[in-house]
């Protein structure tokens, strides 16, 4: 949003987009080539959709975050911190304690399902443990893919915290008003995403595990996030909070996104020739090559995220009935979504069609699944004005569109 009322339509959709990039993200990967990473492997496989899901995880969170943090502070300012935190804990840290349990459930049961129809029998023991795979992480837990609501929970209580504390030793407002002129500046500058690359590429550097195929650390299996992810994640919700005091600084986005997509698109081309489109699993030991990897890896971020807002904001400023029902439906459906792919990937995963033709039914049955639950189970009842703010009336699409959620 701008000031006042009138909708940034363009972050709205790139927000729900970066989240339906998500469901595609998923059905990719029970068609990669190479070893076995997904709960199971298709009997065909894709360089093609090995090559997408390599695109996608590249921006798709930071994108997310960054928007995350825009919104973050902007509903800090319509509500106040009260109404913030009662917002938050509704909207964002109820849905994670609600979903979970049926989401891991939904999830065992597509697993169980999957090696029923590989090997004709259903299994009578469970999956080994990340202890007894390897070495288990500290308080580790499955948060699956909803860990983006934990990490958002962790992001609004340090970032509310750091207000705080600034609020009380800035009473005039000197450093926050020279805070805002480092962001400009930086922002202002063609090399931005170079300079907020460097954390990202030291982590990725000096983490010995790290796999450049799958770029920043899904931190889904711990309640304490890993440090590239919450150093990237971290970053990027920062930014967008910051860059929400200064919301005319997307302008700049929008005039560089050529240069930044020429940039990104290279530096993706670059990594793939050098690793092939087969996923890696093995991690780069130190040395100029993984130097190489992190240092592109993570500037490919910041120019895809940078381009991606840019485009939006270039060619999504409109308001779109379409692209705001997306929006709108896109939390909802990155919840549930998982389950459902997996279930439709196992059903698929024996039959000998191409590929491309399974992945294509995985989301055009899962979509037409997840959109019309949304439709009848959400939009029109207190799921609505629970997920996003408000319940639409059945019979007042039209008026409803107009309107805003927080």
């Amino acid at each position: 949003m701008t000031s006042g009322t009138e909708r940034l339509h363009s972050l709205d959709a790139v927000r729900g987009y970066a989240l339906m990039l998500g469901v595609v993200f998923h059905a990719t990967m029970s068609f990669l080539p190479g070893p076995q990473v997904w709960v199971l492997k298709d009997s065909e496989s894709s360089m093609l959709l090995s090559a997408l899901f390599f695109v996608a995880h590249i921006f798709r969170m930071t994108t997310f975050f960054l928007i995350a943090g825009f919104f973050a502070h902007m509903t800090f300012h319509k509500r106040g911190a009260k109404g913030f935190i009662i917002d938050r804990a509704k909207r964002i840290a109820l849905p994670l304690v609600v979903f979970w349990p049926l989401v891991i459930a939904g999830i065992v049961a597509g697993a169980v399902y999957a090696i029923y129809v590989a090997t004709g029998k259903i299994p009578t023991e469970p999956p080994p443990t990340p202890a007894a795979a390897g070495s288990a992480p500290a308080l580790a837990f499955p948060l699956t893919h909803l860990w983006f609501l934990y990490v958002l929970i962790i992001f609004y209580a340090v970032t509310l915290a750091v207000r705080g504390i600034v609020a009380k030793l800035d009473a005039g407002g000197a450093f926050r008003a020279g805070v805002d002129r480092a962001v400009s500046a930086l922002l202002g500058s063609p090399a931005a995403p170079l300079v907020l690359a460097l954390p990202a590429a030291a982590f990725f550097y000096a983490t010995p595990d790290w796999l450049v195929f799958f770029g920043v650390p899904t931190p889904d299996q711990s309640l304490i996030p890993n440090l590239p992810a919450a150093v990237q994640f971290g970053l990027a919700f920062g930014l967008g909070w910051l860059l929400h005091r200064q919301a005319g600084l997307l302008a700049v986005m929008q005039a560089r996104w050529p240069l930044n997509l020429a940039v990104a698109v290279a530096l993706t081309a670059s990594l793939l020739a050098q690793m092939g489109v087969t996923p890696v699993v093995t991690p780069d030991q130190p040395g100029l090559t993984k130097a190489f990897h992190a240092a592109a890896y993570a500037l490919a971020i910041w120019t895809w995220t940078f381009a991606v807002i840019g485009l939006a904001m270039r060619f999504l400023a409109d308001h779109s009935p379409a692209r705001r029902y997306i929006a709108d439906s896109s939390y909802w459906i990155y919840v549930i979504h998982l389950p459902i792919v997996i279930f439709l990937q196992a059903w698929l995963s024996r039959l000998d069609w191409p590929a491309l033709v399974k992945f294509g039914v995985v989301l055009a049955i899962g979509f037409a699944v997840m959109f019309a639950s949304y439709e009848l189970l959400v939009r029109h009842t207190f799921l609505g004005g629970w997920l996003n703010g408000r319940r639409v009336p059945w019979r007042t699409h039209k008026t409803s569109a107009k309107l805003e959620t927080a």
